[in-house]
């Protein structure tokens, strides 16, 4: 093994300059290794008060002992619904009451009254028209129309009563003929 050895200088025992390189290479390594900085780098210390943080230990005792009052209350109901019958009590006695109920039925009474007033005042009161102008208007409206009409109205109506038609009719295999007469007597 020594015999590979190069080493950097010329030497006259490569084997004992092979041991005494290794020897120097340890001494350096363990120095390197147990070498200390000139330069402080580590930062200032945190102080005391900041690593333990005592707020946070407040509040998450405070939280724990919430937890814990919820858990014996809920264990104390558990253990009332264990003890009794199996009965759940499900009414709920409480009624939804509206804050604003007075209120309203006082405006709703208010305009119930006042509509009952106007309904009052409208029916106590006469009509300003009067009918039976209206129809005498109508009745001479109507004479006139027919005075100055070429036909008269009512006229094909009579004219159509008058009128008689004759239809073919079998009855027991020969033909014979009815008559009827238009108007208002028609059939199907």
């Amino acid at each position: 093994m020594h015999r590979s050895y190069q080493p950097l200088k010329p030497v006259t025992n490569r084997y004992l300059q092979q041991r005494w390189d290794q020897s120097n290479y340890e001494d350096h390594r363990r120095k390197v290794s147990a070498a200390l900085p000139v330069v402080d780098n580590k930062g200032m210390r945190t102080p005391p008060h900041i690593q333990l943080k005592l707020k946070k230990l407040q509040l998450q005792e405070e939280r724990l002992s919430i937890i814990d009052r919820d858990n014996r209350l809920l264990a104390s109901k558990l253990g009332d619904i264990v003890c009794s019958k199996g009965l759940v009590d499900h009414w709920n006695q409480s009624h939804l009451k509206s804050l604003n109920a007075d209120r309203r039925r006082e405006e709703l009474l208010l305009v119930s009254r006042q509509n009952q007033a106007i309904y009052q005042r409208i029916t106590s009161r006469q009509s300003e028209y009067r009918r039976q102008l209206w129809l005498d208007d109508w009745e001479k409206a109507k004479r006139r129309r027919e005075d100055i009409s070429r036909y008269p109205r009512g006229l094909a109506e009579r004219q159509r009563s008058l009128r008689k038609v004759k239809f073919a009719v079998v009855e027991d295999g020969r033909w014979s003929t009815s008559s009827r007469s238009g108007g208002a007597d028609r059939g199907p």
